[in-house]
């Protein structure tokens, strides 16, 4: 099974100076290919401690440039956030400069805090995401980028330098709330699942995406990635602890981030699935939303994790998983030891479960050659 390392570079409460914190966390990026990760995953974030990775493509290009065959994703590239131009031509650089080691990662954004240091209203984000998504995908195939819609219009002209190759096969887009699958299957992408909502919800969301897409492409659609935060001890008392204190940790970092014990986002159009859960969290608390969300997540003894792992990508037939080694505050030598418990002991098991292919393969139909 394909086999990332997602880098999310926090710094809560400024532990460390942000230099000392890229330092460290990007020493996990050099290691990745040496300890046997198949890719890096890297999402986008800005003007918070809550992540340090303001240019994701910047960041991954540092990578490629000291790798050979490890794969490079956004996770995700916020599309309202920038001119679509500007994130096409950022992956085609990075995808010429890898020769097709890139893969796409393709989301909205939720931070409000972002928005508006951006000047952008979150109202809107949901139907910029829809045209500039399409936009983005029909540039990344033909080379050429044209769109005339509601709220993006741009005039024809190329992406130089040209697409390395497609990127069908080896796109995916982040997808919470239930309105989102029917958009992620007309746009003909997989979908990165970040575990955040019950396991059951979830399985509900990806039958009625792979239904649609299949009605509306005629084909099975990729598999899903799945994005999660991995805890490892060498005791269960040590795994117990990284779950009440980082797990956890992490988890309050994103109420704190994006708000969501706010039910102010029931009235913005696109976020009222976040608006119902702020209601939730009103009525049970946020210690015990940050519970439900760490208890999403995976840790123990080695063994119980590569089994909790593999029961997760059985559950929702993923074809490949991001584990997150670092978070919620951790002292470095502890997100060390996490690492090294990873590369030693999941990564090879976790490579040797066969789920049928490799990301950037489209299942069910045959991959464009590369150029």
């Amino acid at each position: 099974m394909h086999t990332g390392l997602n880098l999310n570079i926090q710094n809560l409460g400024r532990a460390s100076s942000d230099r000392e914190t890229m330092v460290g966390e990007l020493r996990y990026a050099q290691l990745a290919e040496k300890v046997g990760f198949d890719s890096l995953w890297m999402p986008e974030h800005h003007f918070t401690d809550y992540m340090l990775t303001p240019n994701v493509p910047q960041l991954l290009a540092w990578v490629a440039a000291q790798t050979e065959t490890l794969r490079l994703g956004t996770a995700v590239s916020v599309l309202p956030w920038q001119d679509p131009i500007r994130t096409a031509e950022s992956f085609v650089v990075l995808d010429n400069l890898t020769q097709g080691r890139a893969l796409l990662g393709l989301g909205r954004g939720l931070g409000r805090v972002e928005f508006d240091a951006f000047r952008l209203e979150m109202g809107e984000s949901r139907r910029r995401f829809v045209e500039y998504s399409a936009a983005i995908l029909n540039a990344l195939e033909t080379g050429v980028m044209e769109y005339d819609g509601e709220l993006y219009k741009q005039p024809r002209c190329e992406i130089r330098p040209e697409p390395y190759a497609s990127v069908r096969g080896r796109t995916f887009a982040s997808a919470v709330s239930p309105e989102s699958m029917d958009i992620m299957a007309r746009l003909g992408v997989g979908l990165m699942v970040i575990a955040q909502k019950p396991w059951p919800t979830v399985q509900q969301d990806l039958d009625t995406y792979r239904a649609r897409y299949n009605e509306m492409r005629g084909e099975e659609p990729p598999k899903p990635l799945m994005m999660i935060y991995v805890g490892v001890g060498e005791t269960e008392a040590e795994a117990q602890e990284m779950r009440d204190r980082y797990l956890k940790g992490y988890a309050l970092s994103t109420v704190e981030h994006y708000e969501f014990d706010n039910v102010g986002f029931e009235k913005i159009e696109g976020y009222e699935y976040y608006g119902n859960l702020a209601r939730n969290i009103e009525k049970h608390g946020v210690d015990g939303f940050a519970n439900f969300l760490a208890d999403l997540q995976v840790w123990g003894t080695p063994d119980q994790v590569v089994e909790k792992l593999i029961s997760y990508v059985d559950r929702i037939d993923a074809g490949g998983i991001a584990i997150v080694p670092s978070y919620g505050g951790m002292p470095r030598a502890v997100a060390d030891k996490n690492f090294d418990l990873i590369s030693k002991h999941v990564v090879p098991a976790l490579k040797a479960y066969d789920v049928g292919g490799d990301l950037g393969v489209q299942y069910g139909v045959k991959a464009p050659a590369m150029a």
